[in-house]
């Protein structure tokens, strides 16, 4: 038996350290368990055989530029992808997305038997990385690469091509009902959101499970399961006042200013809406005669004098909220605040859609806890719930509402959407042997 489980052992290989992370601590080798099945143990064969491929399959689409406004890069990468799904027996599907300023998303499906349950995953083709980022390619140190978007998400998407390979060798890809959704505008969403993410929430409605490949949460050297992302909404303040000579701010005549007005709003918040898993930055603001928000909705141009009362003030920002309730409820609490206005002052604050909140279910840590006994048999760590204030917004909120979903099953690293992002390439095998496994037993169950 410790001869045939061998691969498994050898797949991990050696200890998480090498990645040179800035706490590095060792991972333990996986102990082969004897509940680990004849098909996993091929799987974990081929996936530590095809090791160098994968990681150069991940170069190549590394040094291909994909930032989310570089519309022919993205189409680019698409169509590397697809060179790997086809010859797997996936029908792969371009969705153009030229209305909404994006390049379009890659949507492969794979017909099983039909009896067991469907099975969504997720990722994306796009980077923050632009052309003209002087961050451009995949360089290897030993079990450490850097490279732009090298974790966030094409380690992902390389994830998820291993476990489908790791799949049809073992013969377990032939019966399952699979449907790969990879967005081209993850990083910079296409307006309106509801055309962008039309294809995304239809295939969500059609799977029984998803799981999502963006980066996985990894603290302390322990891998943890993602069953919740918060949601990550964009706000608009606009303040404007009565101006003239300072020396009449206060009066009945000019009141407070909108300096005055956007500082008590936000201020307010501060005070006022902080609780658990709630959050609301302030990314940008300004105040003058005048203030006005650029276009591209991150610049703002100020104007003043220290004895000119301000007639504009303009503030952006961000909510993330963990439950669509939470988020309603901020949202009623903040224009509340806004509504209170300073004397000789008015203001508006407006909301912009953006990801809603993947919430944690019963059926999402349902869905841990059968990772957790793939990684039992497997001989691998178990994995708690990552806390959900630590990570970002994803695709996967998209589906959360209408289908059972786990998130965070791509590659481990760090620097994500900087200069110098990095992975451990050992999370390569590791990752893509519990997703080959995972995905065979789900596919295997009976559909409700």
């Amino acid at each position: 038996m410790l001869r045939r489980l061998a691969p498994l052992a050898l797949l991990i290989g050696a200890p998480a350290a090498a990645q040179i992370a800035p706490t590095p601590t060792p991972t333990p080798a996986p102990t082969p368990a004897p509940a680990a099945t004849a098909p996993e143990r091929k799987m974990a064969a081929t996936i530590a055989a095809e090791r160098e491929r994968h990681v150069a399959l991940l170069a190549r689409l590394v040094d291909q530029n994909s930032g989310s406004l570089n519309l022919a890069g993205v189409r680019l990468v698409g169509e590397m992808v697809r060179a790997e799904l086809e010859p797997l027996g996936f029908a792969v599907e371009w969705i153009d997305m030229a209305q909404t300023g994006r390049a379009g998303h890659l949507v492969a499906t794979h017909r099983g038997n039909g009896r067991g349950k469907r099975l969504l995953l997720i990722g994306h083709l796009d980077t923050v990385f632009e052309p003209e980022s002087p961050f451009r390619r995949f360089v290897r140190d030993g079990d450490r690469a850097t490279g732009p978007g090298i974790g966030d998400d094409k380690g992902g998407i390389v994830v998820i091509i291993a476990a489908m390979r790791a799949m049809q060798a073992a013969g377990t890809l032939d019966g399952a009902d699979i449907r790969i959704v990879l967005t081209g505008d993850e990083e910079r969403v296409g307006t309106p959101v509801a055309v962008a993410r039309r294809d995304l929430i239809a295939a969500g409605k059609w799977a029984d499970v998803a799981l999502e490949f963006e980066n996985l949460a990894r603290d302390g050297g322990q891998d943890f399961g993602t069953v919740a992302r918060r949601s990550s909404t964009s706000w608009t303040l606009t303040v404007a006042g009565e101006t003239g000579h300072s020396s009449r701010v206060f009066s009945d005549e000019l009141g407070y200013g909108a300096a005055y007005e956007l500082a008590r709003i936000l201020d307010a918040f501060r005070r006022t809406l902080i609780e658990p898993n709630l959050t609301f930055n302030i990314g940008v603001m300004g105040a003058g005669t005048p203030a006005t928000l650029a276009e591209n909705g991150y610049q703002v141009d100020a104007a003043g004098k220290t004895n000119i009362v301000a007639q504009g003030a303009v503030a952006r920002g961000d909510l993330r909220a963990l439950t669509p309730a939470q988020e309603a409820k901020a949202r009623a609490a903040m224009q509340a605040i806004v509504a209170g206005h300073l004397p000789g002052t008015r203001a508006t604050l407006a909301f912009e859609d953006g990801y809603p909140p993947m919430a944690p279910t019963d059926g999402n840590r349902a869905l841990l806890a059968k990772l957790n006994r793939v990684n039992r048999d497997l001989g691998l760590p178990q994995m708690a719930e990552m806390d959900p204030a630590k990570r970002g917004a994803a695709d996967s909120a998209f589906v959360a509402a209408d289908v059972d979903t786990l998130a965070g099953l791509g590659v481990a690293g760090g620097g994500a959407h900087a200069d110098g992002e990095w992975i451990d390439l050992t999370s390569i095998p590791l990752q893509a042997l519990r997703a080959a496994a995972f995905i065979t037993r789900l596919s295997r169950e009976p559909r409700d």
